[in-house]
């Protein structure tokens, strides 16, 4: 990995900045590889690049000829770091994760980083189960992916679970029943859980579906049509008709897959589209030589950027916690292609391919890549020019200042004051922001159930002291320029109350209240120290408002009811240490209950497969030794 051999900084000399700074470094270093750190005067880091030779690199930086954007980087440069590393390869990888770690405003970005979906044919049971999975691989199993999507997934394994009828239930919840539920009635499942098929049978469906995601589908629709029409000589009829609608399942899976293609097996395809200083870049997933689905990035960039650097930059960063391809199918080259290509196969383990089609197959899948990054970035220029234009009307409407870059809305949830939660969503010139999304689990002990200004009190308390912590100088743009609450003049007094005793009281804050009926439309909107008054029925300002709170509604009710599910799950065995989710499967499927877990002797407890002695005298201690 990286080796940390050399560090060099230096404090900031306030008669050397931009150029003279820049020169003054690049006397110091030598031609190793290395990651450099361009950092103002406030020490906030610029940018962050790589070299093969840090001398040579450095140096570039101080002949004239740069681009406005590097120009102004130069301008603002006072001090750098420097750290170097064996090979050309680690440098990059370093660079890559500091980026991601330090987002310097000079870089390009990948701002959505989120993993993909798998589907999970689970191996720890005599009858797999099939199921969506995401993060990391350490359940026992085989894993397909990635697709583009819940969604993707979710489709695929509706016509899956036609097409092979394997069980989707948990292990606790397969291992108590008496008789064969909905699923089975409608053909979505073949029964093993009361023994309605031989878990002979029930493993060559499974194999069926693993050559299905690995791409053989062909034989698999060849099969099963021979064997409908065995079935339908044999005057089977009912079995025939079975096997021609897993036939049609595994059509449907191919039909929404849209392209597939043959000379494909197992690739990316990356296409980027730049316009007006914005960029899109739209990956496609093959997998098997089916496509999985698409998903759309949109890379911060500047006016100036080249196509390459941003093609590079959403490679490294994207694959920084992903494994790669086999092949990685771009519409534009890279500058470095041969060391990224080196460092994606060091961090796969095996070759990855990178390529740049002129013509045949993968350059039409480049073209349709392009084509969708295309329109992409025009919708959502579009909606951002929307989105700016509801900023401006928010700003006129409440004697802003300025339009808000960063709206917080903030909402409680729950019932009778149990499992309360405090919600926060974020929205700003890009619309909503679901990354900066916070909830709070309501801990108050000394709160009076029910208690909404209680509530939404220790929702801010926390939402301000984390962050006069981790953004004290309001620069990293982690603080509100507007707050939307949900409430009317109690809430607008008891908020404002918080917001003084941080300090914080110059943050616009608006109550949101409904108003006479409790009418959506009538709207009352409360400000400290003014009359509450009302926008016009059919305002867009309005509409966008109370998109915001129906927004916050729905996370703050989505993380109650999530929390309420995760409570109504809980047993006593969850405080016992040593007894984890499989151990604890063990346990209620063998008794049937926490309550008979309680009641068991020490000799039936260690008669439970995974329980070891020791941990069954520390269940039984637990339930027994509480007098």
């Amino acid at each position: 990995m990286t080796s940390q051999d050399d560090t060099n900084s230096s404090q900031n000399d306030a008669q050397s900045t931009g150029y003279a700074c820049i020169q003054r470094y690049a006397k110091t270093l030598d031609s190793s590889p290395g990651v450099y750190r361009m950092l103002d005067a406030d020490s906030r880091v610029l940018y962050v690049g790589k070299a093969r030779n840090l001398k040579a690199r450095v140096s570039n930086y101080t002949r004239p000829g740069h681009s406005g954007r590097i120009e102004r980087m130069i301008a603002a440069t006072a001090s750098m770091m420097f750290l170097t590393t064996r090979t050309e390869t680690e440098a990059l990888l370093l660079e890559q994760n500091l980026i991601k770690q330090l987002k310097p405003k000079y870089n390009v970005l990948l701002r959505d980083d989120k993993s993909f979906p798998n589907i999970l044919v689970a191996k720890d049971h005599v009858f797999p189960q099939i199921k969506k999975h995401r993060g990391a691989k350490k359940e026992k199993g085989a894993y397909f992916g990635p697709f583009a999507s819940a969604g993707a997934v979710n489709r695929t394994l509706n016509q899956l679970q036609k097409a092979f009828l394997l069980r989707n239930c948990s292990d606790s919840m397969f291992e108590s029943r008496t008789r064969p539920c909905l699923l089975y009635q409608i053909k979505r499942c073949s029964g093993p859980c009361v023994g309605l098929i031989s878990d002979r049978d029930y493993r060559e469906s499974v194999k069926d579906a693993e050559r299905f995601l690995s791409g053989r589908s062909t034989k698999v629709q060849e099969e099963l049509a021979e064997q409908m029409m065995a079935a339908s000589e044999a005057m089977e009829f009912e079995r025939a008709a079975g096997l021609r609608d897993r036939i049609r399942a595994l059509t449907q899976v191919q039909t929404s897959q849209g392209i597939n293609p043959r000379g494909v097996a197992e690739a990316d395809v990356i296409g980027l589209y730049m316009d007006s200083g914005q960029a899109c870049v739209q990956v496609f997933f093959i997998r098997a030589n089916q496509n999985w689905g698409n998903k759309d990035f949109y890379p911060r960039v500047g006016a100036d950027v080249s196509a390459a650097e941003v093609m590079e930059a959403f490679l490294g960063q994207f694959y920084d916690n992903k494994e790669p391809p086999r092949q990685l199918i771009l519409s534009d080259a890279i500058e470095n292609a041969d060391l990224m290509q080196e460092a994606l196969t060091e961090k796969a383990g095996r070759k990855v391919e990178i390529l740049v089609p002129q013509r045949g197959e993968k350059q039409e899948l480049v073209a349709g890549a392009i084509r969708n990054a295309r329109e992409s970035l025009a919708r959502r220029m579009s909606e951002s020019a929307t989105q700016a234009k509801l900023l401006r009307g928010i700003a006129e409407a409440f004697d802003l200042d300025a339009p808000p870059s960063r709206i917080e809305v903030y909402d409680n949830s729950h019932i009778q004051g149990t499992n309360a939660v405090g919600g926060m969503i974020v929205a700003g010139p890009e619309g909503f922001m679901k990354n900066a999304y916070r909830k709070f689990n309501i801990r108050g002990d000394d709160l009076t159930p029910g208690d909404d200004f209680g509530m939404m009190k220790e929702v801010l308390t926390r939402r301000f002291t984390r962050l006069q912590k981790e953004d004290p100088d309001r620069d990293k743009g982690m603080w509100p320029d507007l707050l939307l609450i949900d409430g009317g003049a109690g809430q607008v007094s008891a908020v404002h109350e918080i917001m003084a005793q941080h300090g914080v009281e110059e943050i616009p804050m608006i109550g949101v209240a409904k108003g006479v009926d409790r009418d959506h439309g009538k709207e009352e909107f409360h400000r400290t120290g003014q009359r509450p008054f009302a926008l016009k029925r059919n305002d867009p300002v309005l509409y966008f408002i109370q998109r915001l709170r129906d927004e916050a509604h729905r996370f703050a009710i989505g993380t109650h009811r999530a929390k309420r599910a995760k409570a109504v799950g809980a047993t006593p065995l969850d405080e016992i240490p040593g007894v984890g989710a499989a151990r604890k499967r063990a346990l209620l499927a063998h008794f049937g209950s926490a309550k008979a877990v309680g009641r068991a002797n020490l000799a039936d407890l260690k008669a439970v497969e995974g329980i070891s002695a020791g941990l069954a005298q520390k269940v039984y201690d637990f339930f027994h030794d509480k007098g």
